[in-house]
């Protein structure tokens, strides 16, 4: 899993791959099929969803693979970062996932550092914490066609985002 830090004095995200996240073990043809279907488009050597001209910025790349819902077959979570695109927060997200066909469908994609929680939704799908700047996250929840608002928290409590 991919945690993201965002230092707000010198607006700078800082990011680690914890012991639990394993590189991309997607194969070539994969990786390539799970950023276009994520809307990621190779430009250069880069998969770019963002056009941050920033010297900062962190193209797209393959931060998770695992089968989070329990259906045999892989997700990939990829994220990107910028404040161009992604505002103070500075991280982007979308989450993959291959079908029996073969090919990739997009699931989600949000603004933030996504948290897959034990908690599950329909088919097996995890919720997911979506972390940034604050103390009182968005947790999304599967309802069997989307990844839908479902509750906010902190710490695994419940809390109430001061808007």
């Amino acid at each position: 899993m991919k945690i993201c830090m965002l230092i707000a004095t010198a607006a700078i995200l800082s990011c680690s791959v914890t012991a639990r996240s394993a590189p991309s073990s997607l194969s070539p043809v994969d990786q390539a099929s799970a950023f276009k279907a994520a809307g990621f488009t190779l430009k250069g050597k880069q998969w770019r969803n963002c056009d941050d001209p920033a010297p900062s910025y962190s193209p797209g790349e393959v931060a998770e693979v695992r089968d989070l819902n329990g259906d045999g077959r892989p997700e990939a979570l990829i994220t990107e970062g910028g404040t161009y695109c992604f505002g103070s927060t500075g991280a982007g997200y979308t989450l993959v996932s291959k079908q029996a066909d073969g090919s990739w469908k997009k699931i989600t994609s949000g603004t933030g550092v996504p948290t897959f929680l034990t908690v599950k939704g329909k088919d097996g799908w995890p919720d997911i914490e979506v972390g940034g700047p604050g103390f009182c996250f968005p947790v999304e929840h599967w309802n069997g066609r989307e990844y839908a608002l479902n509750r906010y928290q902190y710490e695994g409590k419940s809390c109430r985002p001061n808007r």
